[in-house]
């Protein structure tokens, strides 16, 4: 990609990807943060805003009343609000939903938000102003990110309370973090940047505020990073049968065609190429030479869980897809010109997705732990020493870093229990089912890092391992990826040291993608 892209709304649906890109790109404005891909409106889109502006407009002074340009919100919605107090309306509405509490919610998450507001207004179906548009787009890319806390969303209607600190941000008030990263008044980082503070009219509180576009952006960058997760993972397991003393035989792409389920056929074929020409492997293939009948379920049956979860990540991004496009908002301008009330913005289709990759982020977890304890456990790893330590007794190996990985899966397993069956009423009971969306999200998240930590801790036990195997050489890709753990940490067996710097170095090869890249130089593309 060029050091700067452009996005351009209004055209077709944004991407996973592209939001992704989005919310972890840098302002173009601060080159030290590193290069930005900018937000650009198209022409089209521009006109539909336009013309629906022009609806809602010529109904703001229709004796009839219209939710959200004439009346109050939620269980005030009967109540009629008189011409001269609409824009204090519009202001109060955001004011009073700008109630966020506790720590900062990560930048990315609210730059994926704003992106994904701004494609919701870009679509024409929302009523607001050209220049209320303009204005979004230009502290999105200014750099510019308010300050969102990480409770105030049930998730329906939408993400009410960060979508109402950003557009606080953007009517002057609250607070924010600057290109640098520096808290900072809102109306002082919109004056450096040359953005006026907007006052809103009829209708754009709500259409600023209304939809799922904080659990939405959360759940664009979960899929990216499964992504990448389980074809790490693919890796690892391949790694520790092959330190195991493990066969390859299991993942035959013809056994796997007697069971068609598409993520295991890919997972398995991942693993195929990991374990091509391995001396380890080679050591043990005479069935004379090896005893054991069949490996343990965690390295047997790896293609089939990593597979399942492969075949979760596409479930949910065909979710995402849909969602991403969408217009949610209420009321809405149709096509046709009506301005009606709906229920588009209740979170349960990606709360529930959001749930089900949490479930099979913990389960992949759950069997790369199996393997790295089955390295650590004498009685199990077929001749290498306890632990892996250098000097057992003297030495602990990697024994505590099994621990981590154990104490990682236990709090995924907690992790994985549903927010989206879990629904408290709100607003008077006028809001008497919500998705809980919001908080399938953030734990989502913490599940992913988490997720990142063990696969780690497998590769370093997988690698330790191997190198015990040795004069017996890995196969290549093994060899690869092991090249690029010790690029940035130590695998090599030797008396105890500080793991968790080594540990932390692992981490950070995982979540760079420098495993997958290594291996991929090697095996050629991987699923």
């Amino acid at each position: 990609m060029d050091p700067v892209t452009d996005v351009v709304i209004g055209e077709a649906p944004l991407t996973i990807e592209q939001v992704a890109a989005v919310a972890r790109s840098a302002p173009a404005d601060a080159a030290s943060l590193g290069e930005a891909v900018r937000v650009v409106v198209s022409e089209g889109a521009w006109g539909r805003v336009r013309h629906t502006r022009a609806v809602v407009e010529a109904l703001a002074d229709d004796a009839v009343p219209h939710y959200g340009i004439s009346t109050g919100f939620g269980a005030l919605a009967t109540l009629h609000i008189p011409v001269e107090k609409r824009h204090q309306l519009q202001r109060s509405l955001i004011r009073s939903h700008a109630a966020g509490s506790g720590p900062e919610v990560e930048r990315e998450v609210v730059r994926a938000l704003m992106l994904l507001r701004i494609q919701t207004l870009a679509t024409g179906r929302t009523g607001v102003r050209e220049e209320t548009v303009r204005a979004y787009v230009a502290m999105l890319n200014a750099g510019i990110t308010p300050v969102v806390h990480e409770y105030g969303s049930l998730g329906c209607s939408g993400d009410l309370a960060p979508l109402a600190h950003c557009a606080l941000a953007l009517m002057g008030e609250g607070s924010v973090r600057d290109a640098r990263g520096d808290l900072r008044p809102a109306g002082d980082a919109l004056a450096e940047a040359g953005i006026a503070p907007l006052d809103l009219a009829e209708k754009e509180g709500l259409a600023l505020i209304n939809g799922t576009d904080g659990m939405l952006g959360m759940l664009c960058m979960a899929i990216a990073d499964l992504r990448r997760l389980v074809t790490t993972a693919d890796l690892a397991a391949a790694m520790s049968v092959e330190g195991l003393l493990g066969t390859d035989e299991v993942f035959a792409a013809d056994l796997h065609a007697l069971r068609p389920q598409p993520g295991q056929a890919l997972s398995a074929d991942n693993m195929r190429k990991v374990l091509a020409v391995s001396e380890i492997r080679d050591s043990h293939r005479d069935p004379e030479a090896c005893t054991r009948v069949q490996d343990a379920y965690s390295l047997r049956c790896a293609p089939q869980v990593a597979g399942a979860v492969r075949d979760t990540i596409d479930h949910a991004a065909r979710v995402a897809g849909w969602e991403l496009a969408s217009a949610v908002d209420n009321p809405v301008v149709t096509l046709d010109g009506r301005v009606e009330s709906n229920g588009n913005f209740h979170g349960a289709p990606v709360a529930y997705v959001l749930d089900f990759l949490a479930i099979a982020a913990a389960d992949l977890a759950s069997i790369s732990e199996r393997r790295t304890d089955r390295f650590l456990d004498k009685s199990r790893n077929h001749g290498l020493p306890a632990f892996l330590a250098d000097d057992p007794g003297v030495d602990s190996g990697l024994m505590i870093a099994q621990y981590t990985a154990a104490g990682l899966v236990s709090e995924m397993k907690r992790l994985a229990v549903p927010a989206s069956v879990d629904s408290i009423p709100s607003s008077a009971m006028q809001e008497d089912h919500v998705s809980m969306g919001w908080g399938a999200a953030r734990k989502l998240r913490r599940s992913v890092a988490a997720l990142q930590q063990v696969l780690a801790i497998e590769l370093l036990t997988a690698a330790r391992g191997i190198q015990l195997r040795a004069p017996l050489t890995p196969s290549p890709v093994s060899a690869a990826i092991i090249a690029a753990l010790e690029g940035v940490t130590r695998t090599d067996p030797g008396p105890d040291r500080y793991l968790a710097a080594d540990i932390a170095g692992a981490v950070s090869a995982v979540a760079d993608g420098s495993v997958v890249r290594a291996a991929s130089a090697v095996a050629g593309p991987l699923h």
